[in-house]
């Protein structure tokens, strides 16, 4: 799932990254609004509030908003800088390093949330804070995995992308349908994930409040192993058969 360069995925490797990673997206958003009244998946609705304080001269807000802003952008900056540092000596390194950041941070929300947390002020904008950062690294990171085919924190542009293509593929003069229809099956099941990890998400905060964040490393680490267990299946197989030889 991360160890192959954008020009050398397979639609099923591109649809396993879409799904996972937009399920965690959609939960960590609902969760967010839940417990911050906040989006953390997306800087869209950040914008209009920063605009908004700007004409009020709420200072103390703007700059809060503009540190927000400014940590989603972090995160999209850290990621990708990460994977151009370290894609010439190992490509699944390089894609994997910005997720154990990811859930690295996760586990920390979800440690101190279920634990510490008193629900103040300066809590609830540091949280949102590095879960903005967080959804940064992570949108950062698909997008340049998938050479920007795969974008999971937010659906407004995947929605434009996804009119262009339906009508793309419905239109007579057109070519190249099979490649549309791999694009609209791919924006299809980032939604369809988006609103499933929202839901879960959502159903399960109010549930189980902050303790619910563990699920999302566990998600990050299941995309981790998926390109390490051949490798360690591979290598197992080798020291038994190297075990073999020698006893014979």
């Amino acid at each position: 799932m991360l160890r192959k360069a954008k020009n050398d995925r397979s639609l099923r490797e591109n649809l396993m990254l879409a799904s996972s990673t937009a399920f965690v997206s959609g939960g960590i958003n609902v969760a967010s609004i839940i417990a911050f009244l906040a989006f953390t998946t997306n800087v869209t609705g950040h914008v209009a509030k920063l605009a908004h304080h700007v004409v009020e001269q709420n200072i103390r807000e703007l700059v809060l908003f503009v540190v927000w802003l400014l940590l989603f952008f972090l995160g999209a900056f850290t990621a990708n800088f990460i994977i151009r540092s370290l894609e010439r000596k190992s490509l699944y390194r390089a894609h994997t390093t910005p997720v154990f950041i990811e859930v690295v941070l996760l586990v920390l929300i979800a440690i101190y949330g279920d634990n510490f947390y008193n629900d103040s002020q300066t809590e609830r904008e540091i949280l949102i804070g590095t879960l903005l950062f967080t959804m940064g690294l992570q949108n950062s990171m698909v997008s340049t995995v998938s050479g920007g085919l795969v974008k999971t924190s937010h659906l407004t542009g995947l929605f434009t992308d996804l009119g262009g293509e339906v009508s793309e593929y419905f239109h007579p003069n057109v070519s190249g349908k099979d490649v549309t229809k791999n694009k609209i099956y791919i924006r299809l099941t980032i939604l369809t994930f988006y609103i499933t990890g929202g839901v879960i998400g959502g159903y399960f905060f109010n549930r189980y409040n902050f303790a619910m964040f563990y699920i999302f490393p566990v998600i990050l680490l299941t995309i981790i192993y998926y390109d390490l267990s051949p490798i360690a299946l591979h290598k197992l197989e080798r020291f038994f058969w190297r075990s073999k030889n020698i006893n014979a």
